[in-house]
């Protein structure tokens, strides 16, 4: 059937495990801007629950800046990556960013550019991000062809930049950084190493953390039903993920395995 789930629900969440979970799209939900996204108290609770839970080997990975989820997820300090991986708070104390000297100058020009573009699309969003650029038409989906095509081109004027897409969004980064590298260096570091990581995700973007956790003997969980996809799990959507998440603080197992 086109609507059942391509693969099996996950395992129980185990107190060995280590846990990635993107955030827009699988912890929360979309917005017609990304400004509008805020938590609620309850899921702030069930994050500082499971990273108790869990030893602090809970991280989040994100396409938003650093700043943006600190001041998101404020009071909880918890690991996280920002702009897929660009920069890193690898623990509760300490946060680093990725030096990246040509940022400024490539994005100038390329802000300018895009602005130009979204003038002629209304609805179309043009989201800085410091050391990223993200073109969304969540609010102007006739103008995705437009946009896609514009972004392919700017590419042979950008050396070391990619292209991200996502959920109704193109999203100019650096080469060098996604979200499965920032997975791996967390693993490489207590309280992660020595555990088996889960990636929960929703997007294009969270298919490089799908494989770096699965390559590291873990797995990735996709949200909903896009296809293909590297995850070895499904949830169907947001509230499925919170009720697992809540799950495992309700019945906690001890040392369990993906897919045991």
């Amino acid at each position: 059937m086109p609507d059942e789930l391509q693969r099996p629900p996950p395992p129980a969440l185990a107190d060995t495990d280590a846990l990635f979970l993107d955030v827009d799209g699988t912890l929360l939900a979309f917005a017609d801007h990304p400004d509008k996204v805020t938590p609620d108290a309850a899921l702030l609770d069930l994050l500082q629950g499971l990273h108790h839970h869990l030893g602090g080997a809970l991280a989040l990975l994100s396409g938003r800046p650093l700043a943006q989820l600190q001041q998101m997820f404020a009071p909880l300090q918890l690991p996280m990556a920002g702009l897929h991986g660009a920069q890193l708070q690898s623990t509760a104390e300490t946060a680093a960013r990725i030096p990246d000297t040509d940022t400024a100058h490539w994005l100038h020009g390329l802000h300018v550019r895009a602005m130009q573009l979204a003038h002629a699309h209304p609805g179309m969003l043009v989201e800085h991000k410091g050391q990223a650029l993200a073109l969304h038409w969540r609010n102007a989906p006739a103008a995705a062809p437009a946009i896609t095509a514009f972004a392919r081109a700017q590419l042979p004027q950008l050396p070391g930049v990619r292209l991200q897409p996502g959920n109704h969004v193109v999203e100019f980064v650096s080469d060098g950084h996604d979200k499965g590298r920032a997975l791996v260096q967390l693993m490489q570091r207590p309280p992660f190493r020595g555990r088996r990581p889960l990636c929960v995700g929703d997007d294009l973007t969270d298919e490089h953390g799908f494989s770096a956790a699965a390559r590291l003997g873990g797995a990735g969980i996709l949200v909903g039903r896009r296809e293909p996809s590297h995850a070895r799990f499904a949830l169907p959507d947001i509230g499925a993920v919170h009720h697992w998440l809540r799950a495992a603080l309700a019945s906690p197992v001890h040392g369990g395995r993906p897919g045991t």
